[in-house]
């Protein structure tokens, strides 16, 4: 039986304090997003549960002004 050892993520934010997390910056928001426009959760970004709430509501501020979209509208032809 093989046993894998994973190494632990460290919260992007926390290791680098210079990286803000703001509504107004959406290219750095998309990162947490998926294609569908589905926020990622914190197990697969790595980001700590204090720096993941900011992020869903920084997330959910763009959307509300539109910076962000809520879905892609790329159609299955």
């Amino acid at each position: 039986m093989k046993v894998f050892s994973y190494r632990k993520k460290i919260c992007k934010f926390c290791e680098n304090r210079k990286v803000i997390i703001d509504y107004k910056n959406p290219s750095m928001l998309r990162r947490f997003v998926t294609e569908q426009g589905k926020i990622l959760p914190r197990r697969i970004t790595g980001t700590c549960s204090l720096h993941q709430r900011d992020m869903v509501t920084a997330i959910k501020r763009a959307r509300n002004i539109a910076l962000l979209p809520y879905t892609n509208d790329v159609k299955n032809v």
